[in-house]
């Protein structure tokens, strides 16, 4: 089975503004026509309903930063996954590793969210990473396996459903990037752990999401098993992130 077009997809995190918005889908989908690759950007909440207004029919897909692990009910301030379905969001982040830092998101409560994402026909995006002292600890690759089979253990059937975003929490926001032979180990790690899992694991994508920008992310998409990029700052201007898109389509 052939691998998918890669796939880049922004996380604006809690950046934007209804006229930035339109401004950035305007410059973004007059140059986006022509590239091969997918692509999808992760909005604030408070933005779908503009962006899925701005985005429909565009090549470029909707997807939200979180949603809740409730179905509904006496959750003040959660978004349900129904909700964000309503909206046609395509993906959700789910795991990101500011959430699990700043909100003590545990890998059993990111499992749920991507249960409740895929009951939907959301895809979820499960990000999976290692701090800085892990990493020198020589945890890296226990600790990503840890969290990826939380999720395999919970949505075993339909785990080809899911993305992957291995995302080093050492380089996000700090200007680090695992190298190109770094990210190609962790996500051959991450790769034969689905396969393990599925006979259809070649269906999902695994994502790089430590600080890609234009100049790095030739060598790093062209590793065997990186199959393109969650793009926090560099999604956040339009050229930018069209920069990455055409690295992609090559």
């Amino acid at each position: 089975m052939s691998k998918p077009p890669q796939l880049l997809v922004g996380n604006w995190k809690m950046h934007g503004d209804l006229s930035a918005n339109a401004a950035f889908v305007a410059e973004l989908t007059a140059e986006v026509s022509g590239l091969a690759c997918r692509a999808a950007l992760c909005v604030p909440a408070v933005y779908l309903a503009q962006m899925q207004v701005l985005l429909s029919g565009s090549r470029i897909d909707l997807g939200a930063q979180d949603l809740s692990a409730h179905e509904a009910g006496a959750y003040t301030g959660e978004v349900s996954a129904q909700m964000l379905r309503d909206f046609s969001v395509r993906y959700c982040i789910v795991g990101h590793s500011e959430r699990r830092l700043f909100h003590a998101e545990s890998d059993a409560t990111v499992a749920v969210k991507a249960q409740r994402a895929l009951a939907v026909g959301i895809t979820p995006i499960v990000c999976v990473g290692e701090s800085l002292a892990e990493r020198e600890a020589g945890q890296t690759e226990a600790v990503v396996k840890r969290q990826l089979a939380a999720v395999i253990q919970a949505n075993g059937h339909c785990i080809s459903e899911i993305v992957v975003a291995y995302e080093p929490v050492w380089a996000i926001g700090t200007g680090l990037t695992a190298s190109p032979e770094q990210a190609q180990e962790v996500h051959a790690v991450l790769r034969s752990q689905l396969k393990a899992a599925s006979s259809h694991a070649d269906r999902v994508s695994v994502l790089y999401g430590g600080s890609m920008t234009a100049h790095n992310a030739a060598e790093l998409l062209a590793q065997p098993d990186v199959d393109g990029g969650l793009i926090g700052g560099a999604s956040l201007k339009a050229q930018d992130f069209l920069s990455l898109l055409k690295a992609a389509s090559r």
